[in-house]
Order: structure tokens, then sequence, then C-alpha cells
């Protein structure tokens, strides 16, 4: 199969529609499918799943092919969604990225570092467009909330990102599962390296491998401070990050779709006989964003890039660097430590991808 941009210029009157298919129909699976099937210049292929009954009701529904073995759909498809649990996110990225075929997988990028740096490099060696479904990025407050920092001096920023507990997910820790979100966010917003990182967790269950609840503190190299904090043991869902700046606070809520500009002021009314009647201590200011779905504009954006030959917003190198420093993160928790620039993974953790060669 050819990898070239479908808008190639031998194509660019006669634009084919992107053959896409998903890998799994679980959760994520499911939307990935309703909205493949609404999305113009897309021909949605097939599913495949190793459950077969909740692949063929899935099929039927989108009136695609089954595949039981994902291996016999990637023939006939230029790109895939891969949403299967965590712990296969290799091997099945590994062969459709061998095979030449365009791959957006669900975060995070793989279970471990070296597995993720492998996908990296075949995406590079197949000549492969590999995005990384960190959907934050495409949420339209997250968008709005990127453009008002601009313009804004960073001091400090936190995120709480809360659930209460699911079977969903249970194969990787709160760290992997929900904090990696706005590690990716929060690396993203203060652009700098990590210099200095502590954390602390605890799990639901004492016999669980996974830790449940994570709060974490990075400091980055231009002094900015950000503290994160993720549960699965939360009896209400939270999705906020607040950023502290010289003149503003800016608050972000991801559910509400909401973002809220908290500046001073010095306002006062008075008087003819100079009696204050009231005082302006603050101003706050609501940012309007879009109703766009998130996943709706990840997906559009990995087939415009796909269409293109762009690279994503959200490629397997900016995923492996949150890989990375969730790693660290998770690792600190268990262990109770402190982590610091002086330590020998330093290097690493801020070290640029590996690249094939």
């Amino acid at each position: 199969m050819s990898n070239q941009p479908a808008n190639f210029p031998g194509n660019r009157n006669q634009l084919k529609p992107i053959k896409v298919g998903v890998i799994g129909v679980g959760n994520m699976g499911q939307h990935h499918s309703r909205i493949l099937s609404l999305l113009k210049d897309v021909e949605f292929v097939g599913v495949a799943d190793v459950n077969v009954e909740k692949g063929l009701e899935t099929a039927s529904k989108y009136r695609v092919r089954f595949f039981e073995n994902y291996l016999d759909l990637l023939p006939r498809v230029d790109a895939v969604c891969i949403a299967v649990p965590t712990r296969l996110h290799h091997r099945v990225g590994m062969d459709c990225l061998q095979a030449g075929v365009h791959t957006l997988i669900e975060k995070p990028i793989a279970a471990s570092i070296s597995e993720a740096e492998s996908l990296v490099n075949a995406a590079a060696d197949h000549d492969c467009i590999l995005q990384v479904g960190h959907i934050e990025r495409f949420n339209p407050a997250f968008q709005e909330l990127s453009k008002v920092l601009k313009t804004e001096e960073i001091l400090a920023i936190e995120s709480h990102r809360m659930s209460p507990y699911s079977q969903r997910a249970n194969d990787v820790s709160v760290v992997l599962d929900l904090m990696i979100h706005d590690i990716d966010l929060i690396l993203e917003l203060v652009a700098a390296p990590v210099v200095k990182l502590t954390a602390s967790g605890s799990r639901a269950a004492t016999d669980s491998g996974y830790l449940d609840y994570v709060t974490a503190t990075l400091g980055f190299s231009n002094g900015v401070v950000a503290n994160l904090t993720a549960s699965k043991v939360t009896h209400r869902k939270i999705r906020r990050l607040a950023a502290h700046c010289k003149n503003s606070l800016t608050e972000a809520d991801f559910l509400n779709n909401e973002i809220l500009i908290h500046r001073q002021t010095t306002a006062n009314y008075s008087t003819d006989y100079g009696q204050v009647l009231y005082r302006q201590d603050g101003l706050i200011e609501k940012v309007y964003t879009s109703n766009i779905e998130p996943l709706h504009a990840e997906l559009e954006h990995f087939v415009h890039c796909v269409r293109g030959g762009n690279q994503p917003s959200v490629g397997g190198e900016q995923a492996l660097k949150a890989l990375r420093l969730a790693s660290l993160i998770e690792q600190i928790a268990l262990d109770g430590r402190v982590w610091q620039q002086s330590d020998w993974n330093y290097q690493y953790l801020n070290s640029p991808v590996i690249t094939a060669s």
C-alpha cells in the first residue's frame, strides 16, 4: 500500500476519500466509529475487534465490514484509529506502521518508553503519520486558553483531573490514564525543561498494582511551578486547569467548555461628598469558545495530516515526551523520593526523541 499523501500533485484534480478503519470498538472505539461515519472526504471501511459480537454490532450499525483479525483490515485502508488496551498499543501500532498505514493511537502512546520509542522510529522508517490521542489539545477551551496565555507571564499552573472509579482503563495507573492529559497540556504551555519533581500517591485497594490518586509538583527551568492532581476515586468528575499569571488568573473548565479571566482593578465609585458607595476589587472576563466536539476536531486534524502529509500537532515525539514525564511521576509517587536536575535521568527526560537512522 502506498503511503503517498492523498493530495499528491497527480491526484489534485480527483481527490479520493481517505479510507479509514477502527481497531478496537470498546468505549473510545465506538466514538471513533461514530465520528468517522460522519466526516466528509472519509470512507469508513471497517472495524476490527476480537469480540466478534461487539464488532459485528458496530459494523452493522455503521454499515461497514467487520474483521476479527485486524491484519485483514490493513490492506484495505489508508489510515487506522487504534483504541485497544494500552498493553496492545505497541504490537498493533507496529503492525499498522510497518504495513505503511497512517496511524492514530489513543493515549498513552504505549505501555513503556522503549515501546513508544520504537513506534516513533517505525513511523519515521515507513514515512507514516503517527498521531496520539491527547484529545484535550483539541478541546476548544484549551485552544482559547493557549491564545490568552500567549500575552501573559505565567508564574504557576495547577490542574485537577478527577473521576469516580470506573472499570474503564483499569490496566494503567491514574497517571497514565488521566494525569498524562494535563502533563501534555502543561508541557505545551510552559515550553521549558523540567528541573525538579516531587510526587506522591495512594491506592483505593491495598492489593492493587496501580495508583488511583496522585499529586505531583513540577519545577521548570524558567521558574514556572506546576501542581497536578489526578484521581480515579473522587465522587464527581472534574477537569480544570488554572494559570496564575503576573497580571491575571485564568481558569479553564474543560467539562463546561468555559474560560474565566480574573484581573485586579482599583475602581471606586464615590458621591460628591467623598463617600465610597462601592469598590470594584476585581474584574472577571468570560471567554466564549466553540462547541465543536474535541474528538471530532482531533479526527479531522488526523485526516487533514494524512491527506496533506503534514505532521500532527500531537505526534509521536510529543506523546513520548509526555510519557517519559508521566513514567517518572509514577515511579517517584511509588518510591516517595524527590527527583532533581542533578539526577542521572535529567538529560534523558528532557532529551530529544530518538530518531530512526
